[in-house]
């Protein structure tokens, strides 16, 4: 071969070494895209009830499922039980976060320990009769909590809706679509409205496309209103939670892990996630 073209070659490879070399140092430079979990975490606390109607106890064994899913390789330390009372607020301070299936405390000694673990920081992820409150439930806080009147009206059979999303913004909605199709639940209403609170962001509602809404209970309007969060505290409601359809649709199950995801992010002693 030609020296003097051999002698060009190496200098060719050289000169393209030489060019190529900030930008591999700039690639190794990069920080690393992904945040591998030393340890767990956060701690999560999912209460549910078995003395429930059969819809709710449905939703419940879903949920269990979809929550022991979110765990594989033991990224948070998650609890699960059926009995509140065994949570007396020292215990419960411990949670970063309280995700209730398909009820709410019901004696005095547990209502106020919960009470006390919200208005001190704590975080609720609550769904569907998490919330259900009437002129028999004596809890008047609870509606603080919500930021809403007591239940209303609801549609029966229980049946799909069409949701719009309402703010964009929010971690919690800004990766769903405007509009999706949730699958079957039983929709509530409330009176008055969350969306007349000031202190209350209205994520998702009901769209007036689905009046009348019903076959056997129908609703024909209103201001229906199915996810919210109260900024007076770290929580979300979300409305959807009546039968075994509630954890099959991608999209709601996505609003799920974003709901429960910010919540925990929300936390006084920082967002686990950036940890």
């Amino acid at each position: 071969m030609n020296p003097f073209r051999t002698t060009y070659i190496r200098l060719l490879w050289i000169c393209l070494f030489t060019l190529c070399l900030p930008a591999i140092q700039a690639q190794d430079a990069t920080p690393y895209p992904a945040n591998y979990a030393r340890a767990p975490r956060f701690k999560a606390l999912i209460y549910y009830s078995t003395q429930v109607e059969e819809a709710h106890r449905q939703f419940a064994e879903d949920g269990i499922r979809f929550f022991k899913k979110l765990n594989y390789g033991e990224g948070f330390i998650q609890e699960f039980t059926t009995d509140f009372t065994q949570y007396p607020y020292e215990k419960l301070r411990e949670f970063d976060v309280v995700v209730m299936l398909n009820a709410m405390p019901a004696d005095a000694a547990s209502r106020q320990a919960f009470e006390q673990y919200m208005e001190q920081g704590g975080g609720w992820v609550g769904f569907h009769a998490a919330a259900y409150n009437d002129k028999d439930t004596h809890w008047p806080w609870l509606l603080q909590f919500l930021g809403c009147g007591t239940f209303y009206c609801n549609n029966w059979p229980p049946q799909p809706a069409l949701l719009e999303v309402d703010l964009t913004s929010h971690p919690v909605t800004r990766n769903l679509p405007q509009q999706f199709v949730a699958p079957a639940s039983e929709w509530y209403q409330w009176n008055p409205s969350p969306r007349l609170n000031q202190e209350v962001q209205i994520l998702l509602s009901l769209s007036s496309k689905n009046y009348p809404i019903g076959i056997k209970d129908v609703v024909s309007f209103g201001d229906f209103p199915v996810v919210w969060t109260n900024t007076r505290y770290r929580m979300i409601y979300l409305n959807m939670g009546h039968g075994d359809e509630g954890f099959g649709d991608a999209t709601q199950n996505l609003l799920y892990l974003n709901a429960f995801r910010w919540v925990v992010s929300q936390r006084k002693a920082g967002d686990p996630f950036q940890q």
